[in-house]
């Protein structure tokens, strides 16, 4: 009689105790709080698609396409509001263009829900609420210089500082000037790197006559060692030019032969303008608020509420 007692309770409660602990397991989407109905228009590079997305909406699939999901949330709040502020002024520049922004480099890497639950998986709900967080926590919140919203450029890696902004987009702003970025080697897998292209493509690539000894000079740099222009077997190019046409890392770089092989090493990665993401990351982890963050690289701005 014992034994049947006992029996029933295993096949009663067991159950229950496994359904209770599932439940208390199983996590649940958390809200994105909307309180303007600001819309920006997203082009789909893969498909051509226009999408009409809520702002807020959009900034948490920039900041999914953006950063690692491991980064600080500082970090990230840094990411959300420097993104917001892109976007409403890529809204400003483009109001009678069919589109806003590109989902890829060219603007922001925007992922979406559906391709998110796929890379994620069982980790979808846990990172998707990380990132609404950091949107619900910012809400609204853009960068401002002088009572306007900035073009708040942001990259990759840096070379160990940022570059001034007339230096490679040929404008001059007040808050996007040169500032050492220490932390980028430290965070960054991307601080150092090689490519490696055969002598007889990267003639052909900028358009020089094959010749079997390479011959390169630096003519200037930048005070931060970004090349600024260059000879190669006596033709001249900006940096900017080998940058697009060898698809390099950065334009902290130096060209050596090696046989019939060319060798760039590379320091940083990006156009080096604005915020680095990892030097955001390194601040994060020492403790540093996103205001701090965003102060830092964007000289001179203030955080306002729209």
């Amino acid at each position: 009689m014992k034994r049947l007692f006992i029996y029933t309770l295993f096949i009663v409660f067991i159950p229950f105790i496994i359904v209770m602990v599932f439940d208390i397991d199983k996590k649940e989407e958390i809200a994105l709080n909307f309180v303007s109905n600001t819309i920006i228009r997203v082009k789909r590079e893969g498909s051509g698609d226009i999408e009409y997305l809520p702002l807020e909406e959009y900034i948490v699939g920039v900041l999914a396409g953006e950063m690692p999901i491991y980064f600080e949330k500082e970090a990230f709040k840094a990411q959300a509001v420097a993104a917001r502020s892109y976007a409403l002024k890529r809204i400003e520049y483009n109001k009678e263009n069919e589109y806003d922004v590109v989902d890829s480099v060219i603007n922001q890497v925007y992922l979406d829900n559906n391709y998110l639950k796929d890379a994620w998986k069982d980790e979808y709900v846990t990172n998707i609420n990380k990132l609404r967080e950091v949107v619900n926590e910012t809400e609204n919140e853009i960068l401002e210089y002088d009572g306007e919203v900035i073009d708040a450029l942001f990259f990759s890696t840096s070379n160990g500082y940022t570059e001034n902004a007339s230096l490679v987009f040929n404008m001059d702003l007040p808050y996007l000037k040169s500032v050492k970025s220490a932390w980028d080697e430290k965070t960054s897998s991307a601080f150092r790197s090689s490519l490696s292209i055969s002598l007889n493509d990267f003639y052909d690539k900028l358009g020089l006559d094959y010749n079997e000894k390479l011959d390169v000079k630096i003519i200037k740099r930048s005070s931060t060692n970004r090349v600024i222009n260059l000879n190669i077997n006596g033709k001249e190019f900006i940096s900017k030019s080998l940058y697009s046409k060898l698809g390099l890392r950065s334009t902290d770089f130096s060209i050596r032969q090696d046989g019939n092989n060319v060798i760039i090493d590379m320091v940083g990665y990006g156009h080096g303008v604005g915020m680095s993401q990892y030097g955001a990351e390194g601040m994060a982890e020492e403790g540093y608020s996103y205001s701090d963050i965003l102060k830092y690289y964007y000289s001179g701005t203030n955080i306002k509420k729209l």
